[in-house]
């Protein structure tokens, strides 16, 4: 919760850096100076997971296990500069270094209070035989998954036309392609269809987090983290390989609303992004090995984090009567924010003046009265009406706003990477929270600037998607970083039940919470018709623990989190009604009072199927029977005492 802080504790093993000529490599072996020839392994210090470099006739090679299965098999590493030159087809080893690293730390706010970060890495410079330039690969292996990324080592100055970055995956594979916010299609790896427009990045091209299914049973995502002065990266297919998947730096924004980059020019030395692949050995574990794109992010670059409180959110309608009734129902709802999203200063994609609220909004007045009783404002912006972050979000410290949720981020290229970092900065340095929707990807750096609390970047519940869907994105975006899908509870739209939406409030990870989207205060004036109430009003957005306690990507999901000695629980299925059996082994000592919001009497559609309310008392040896309707979910308070 707000107040944590990293590092906690710090516990280093460093190997001195060595040359070829005399490094025994972890495997018995050594290498001449400048091997051609050459193979290293960093092993997760629990001895599970692993990744492989190697140097074969000079050209680079990677590949990753787990507990002996094979996760990437052998794949190629490099970049291209755009001269043409390819690092890592023909290259000499010159210096190798490794060490391991095992320690923990406390991040502001996140799914567990505490983010052991142990691992193994290791680093080979090299040097190109062509052209002399002089380049790093590292490679890390955690019990959560492996990475890798690039170094630039030569001072000055270089231009990246692409990377050489393949993953080749077993036979059986499929993995869940989705782009540009569209739902998740499960193909094979040589199978992702071509899509883009004449304004866009045109191929088999798909968004990551990218999430793999194994024939044995083994679960995998690929995300990138640390992505700083460097183009987003897509995942293509190639042309008669048909388990390989490239990697693709984006020349184009997501919507092509942007001026094309085709290369990006970097001051050396300089790292690339990291390749990071998060590995489950069962669908539930994937969801728990989230915080390794968090472990490859740089620390916090904040000293004064005492501002930032995640929370939850109530979206107003654009009046001040409407503003003013929306801080009441959050008093009274538990909520931490209200906001006014797009329209506040007038028609968003017209707009360009965001200093002046239309004439139905009193905006001082809203502010002071939401101050007064604790309630924090966001507003929303349209990046078209930011002409000058740094004064805009001046004005907007001043007037007393708390957050700003900017649309239609399509991110991609280098500048607009760097522009997105420079409005979590810049929102920092005003003490606003920032949560940036529409087509941007997460990359870590929510650990970096904590007030860039949430992003979108995901096919949202406000277009009422299949619970399918639903059930898919915990395995997939989600395991990049905080996912903003706002809650649809009461709506008759929904193609799920109230109980479903209710379970994603513990289900997602999303420190910013929009709840009742598409709702107004009077839809729940008589709060017994609407049983799932204190559900929300309880429940809060960080954890001091969490644990996925069964999943199976696009069938069902539950996960528990903790907050001090209070447990929420929430279960979600697929269009396919279904019973968990949940051991609460996961539970301390003593008695707990279980509040269970079930799915009732399923209805004629899911979305009429009524909460049904009973309790329990349960211990550490209880088996809970979580029954859930089609389309439905189940969420428990587990109460201490």
């Amino acid at each position: 919760m707000p107040g944590r802080q990293e590092p906690s504790r710090r516990r280093v093993l460093k190997g001195a850096a060595v040359t070829a000529a005399t490094a025994a490599l972890g495997i018995g072996s050594t290498y001449p100076a400048e091997a051609a020839d050459a193979s290293v392994t960093a092993t997760s210090l629990d001895g599970t997971t692993s990744i492989t470099m190697s140097l074969t006739g000079g050209s680079l090679q990677w590949s990753a296990r787990r507990n002996g299965a094979t996760v990437v098999a052998s794949s190629a590493m490099g970049l291209r500069l755009s001269d043409g030159t390819t690092l890592g087809t023909d290259a000499v080893l010159t210096n190798y270094q490794h060490w391991h690293v095992d320690t923990t730390w406390n991040p502001l706010y996140g799914r567990n209070a505490t983010v052991s970060d142990a691992y193994q890495e290791m680093r080979w410079n090299l040097r190109d035989n062509r052209t002399s330039i002089n380049f790093g690969v590292q490679i890390r292996a955690y019990a959560t998954g492996v990475a890798f990324r690039y170094v630039l080592l030569d001072p000055g100055t270089a231009t990246i036309a692409d990377e050489l970055t393949t993953f080749v995956f077993p036979d059986g594979t499929l993995v869940y392609s989705a782009r540009d916010e569209d739902d998740y299609n499960p193909v094979a790896p040589g199978s992702i269809p071509s899509t883009g427009t004449s304004s866009t990045d045109t191929g088999p091209l798909t968004d990551l987090p990218l999430t793999a299914t194994y024939s044995d049973g083994l679960i995998a995502c690929v995300c990138e983290s640390a992505r700083a002065n460097y183009p987003r990266t897509m995942l293509s297919s190639v042309s008669g390989q048909p388990n390989t998947l490239a990697a693709y730096l984006m020349r184009h924004t997501a919507r092509g609303s942007g001026p094309v980059q085709t290369t990006s020019t970097v001051t050396t030395p300089f790292a690339t992004s990291w390749r990071a692949v998060v590995i489950g050995s069962t669908h539930a574990e994937l969801v728990d090995n989230a915080e390794l794109v968090l472990n490859l992010a740089p620390p916090a670059a904040l000293a004064d984090t005492s501002w930032i409180k995640p929370g939850k959110v109530f979206r107003c309608n654009l009046t001040t009567a409407d503003g003013l009734a929306g801080v009441d129902f959050a008093v009274a709802r538990g909520l931490q924010y209200i906001e006014y999203d797009s329209g506040w200063y007038g028609p968003e994609h017209t707009s360009t003046d965001a200093t002046q609220p239309i004439s139905a909004i009193d905006m001082p007045k809203v502010i002071s009265y939401a101050a007064g009783k604790g309630i924090g404002v966001f507003l929303y912006v349209n990046p078209m009406a930011i002409s000058n972050s740094d004064s805009l979000f001046a004005l907007y410290r001043s007037w007393g706003v708390a957050g700003i949720k900017l649309g239609f981020i399509n991110d991609g290229t280098q500048a607009m990477t760097n522009q997105i970092i420079a409005w979590a900065r810049t929102a920092a340095t005003h003490k606003l929270l920032i949560d940036m929707h529409d087509d941007v990807r997460p990359f870590g750096y929510e650990r970096t600037y904590p007030n860039w609390i949430s992003m979108e970047g995901v096919r949202g519940n406000e277009h009422f998607p299949t619970a399918t869907h639903n059930v898919t994105l915990p395995f997939a975006r989600n395991i990049g970083g905080p996912m903003d899908y706002t809650i649809c509870y009461g709506q008759s739209r929904d193609r799920t039940t109230n109980a479903h939406q209710m379970a994603m409030a513990a289900v997602y990870y999303q420190p910013l919470d929009f709840l009742y989207w598409y709702s107004a205060p009077s839809q729940y004036s008589t709060p017994s018709k609407w049983p799932g109430l204190p559900w929300f009003d309880a429940i809060p957005t960080v954890w001091d623990q969490s644990r996925t306690l069964a999943g199976s990507i696009g069938e069902y999901i539950a996960v528990a989190r903790r907050s001090g000695t209070t447990w929420y629980l929430g279960a979600m299925t697929n269009e396919t009604a279904r019973t968990l059996s949940i051991p609460l082994s996961f539970l301390g000592s003593g008695t707990y009072t279980a509040t269970i919001y079930a799915d009732g009497t399923p209805g004629s559609s899911p979305y009429q199927t009524p909460v049904a309310v009973s309790t329990q008392t349960v211990t550490s040896s209880t088996t809970l029977s979580v029954e859930m309707a089609s389309a439905g979910g189940q969420a428990v308070v587990l109460s201490h005492g």
